[in-house]
């Protein structure tokens, strides 16, 4: 599902930029293509997923810890009726309180860290989202951060305040959003732990089985896959209104009227 969860990043992005100030086209590229590559982060308590071997040995170092303590954080807080297993994948990084200290930290190191920390977070964003969406987005996104700069206020101290005030945000809409969609398949998510339900700590939240799908299939390539890449680009800042003001033109009852001899 790397693909899907980039693309359901993106668009939770582009969704939620107007909310935390990145409403403009440049911003809400750079934020929507930053949750989508977070939204790949939480799966890097599998080894083979993509966020692990991105950066060679020192994610796969990582990804080796965070299994370590995902399975540690496991045999501590299960509850009676949780499954015997490992805890390493699908749990600790899986859930909205990871989501949440994650983008906490990212708030607090960009602010703390200044233009290195905001630069790091971004690009290691864009390089996640790259390698499961294509290399398309690597231009689209480094165009839209020169045309920001270009167009910013000379106060550049000014300019990273407010682009590390909503990095956090990003990075934990990432998360979350990869969380809802692991919730969607027949395996569920623990996305509310530490909260008992039904005697289980690490409760899988997850729909009715006649919605669940699996993850690779007929059903996440030939319908969620499609109507998401639809939305990516619906919800670009613009693409709505102008795509909006084109089919009142053709099809209202004036245009009708004018068309006809």
């Amino acid at each position: 599902m790397g693909r899907t969860h980039a693309l359901t990043g993106w668009c939770a992005g582009l969704a939620l930029a107007p909310a935390v100030g990145a409403g403009s086209l440049h911003q809400a590229v750079v934020f929507g293509a930053t949750t989508a590559g977070f939204a790949l982060l939480p799966d890097l308590d599998h080894p083979g997923a993509k966020a692990s071997r991105l950066l060679g040995w020192l994610t796969g170092l990582i990804s080796w810890l965070l299994r370590r303590v995902s399975a540690a954080t496991y045999a501590l807080t299960k509850g009676p009726r949780d499954e015997n297993v490992t805890g390493k994948h699908r749990h600790l990084s899986h859930t909205v309180l990871f989501a949440a200290g994650l983008g906490a930290a990212t708030a607090a190191g960009t602010s703390a860290g200044g233009p290195w920390a905001v630069f790091g977070v971004v690009v290691l964003g864009l390089l996640l989202a790259e390698g499961a969406l294509g290399d398309w987005l690597l231009p689209v996104s480094g165009a839209a951060v020169a045309w920001w700069v270009w167009t910013a206020p000379p106060d550049h101290t000014a300019q990273l305040q407010e682009i590390s005030g909503w990095l956090g945000f990003a990075v934990a809409a990432g998360c979350i959003t990869h969380c809802l969609g692991d919730a969607l398949t027949e395996s569920g998510c623990p996305f509310l732990f530490p909260i008992p339900i039904a005697g289980e700590t690490w409760y899988e939240i997850r729909p009715p089985r006649p919605l669940r799908f699996r993850t690779g299939k007929k059903v996440e390539k030939r319908l969620i896959f499609p109507v998401f890449v639809v939305l990516a680009v619906l919800l670009v800042p613009g693409v709505w209104g102008q795509a909006s003001d084109t089919l009142h033109r053709l099809f209202s009852p004036s245009a009708t009227q004018t068309a006809t001899p």
